[in-house]
């Protein structure tokens, strides 16, 4: 049986969500019901929501010549490390130990928010982005989601847009 996403405009309270508000943006958050078991929190999302894998995007948090950097790509597809790296002007990047990305962020793995970290990371969110009028990240927490426009998102985030997504 496929699990239902709840939809609510309701704010919910986690950090991600908090700064959607204080910022006045236009957003609407999506909860499910998270299995454990799954074997990817972001297509579980997208799949919960009914919604395209390439419009949800997973936070991942990588090292890029030793500074923590967040990337933002769809959850269709994976990261390439080099592209990022390249973004940031940096020459080597690779993914950043979960535990430092957890208490860096202040979000736990599967949850991690480029929404109202607690320390901003410079961001690159994957330009294919740009292609939707909304996409949907994690507002901070295992089975909610926050929808709005990639727009506000890299304004949000200080994002730089770039190709760092691989199908």
């Amino acid at each position: 049986m496929a699990k239902k996403a709840r939809k609510t405009q309701q704010a919910g309270g986690t950090p991600a969500t908090v700064a959607l508000t204080a910022a006045g943006v236009d957003f609407t958050v999506h909860s499910y019901d998270h299995d454990p078991a799954h074997p990817s929190y972001g297509e579980e999302a997208a799949e919960a929501m009914g919604v395209s894998p390439d419009r949800v995007f997973k936070t991942l948090v990588a090292d890029v010549d030793g500074a923590l950097t967040v990337a933002v790509v769809p959850v269709a597809g994976s990261l390439d490390l080099k592209a990022l790296a390249s973004a940031v002007g940096g020459k080597r990047a690779a993914m950043a130990d979960p535990a430092l990305a957890e208490r860096t962020t202040g979000y736990v793995r599967g949850g991690i928010s480029p929404l109202g970290q607690r320390k901003r990371l410079p961001t690159v969110l994957d330009d294919s982005a740009k292609a939707h009028a909304t996409v949907c990240v994690s507002a901070g927490r295992r089975g909610l989601e926050v929808e709005l426009s990639p727009t506000a998102l890299a304004e949000l985030t200080g994002a730089v847009l770039a190709p760092i997504g691989r199908a």
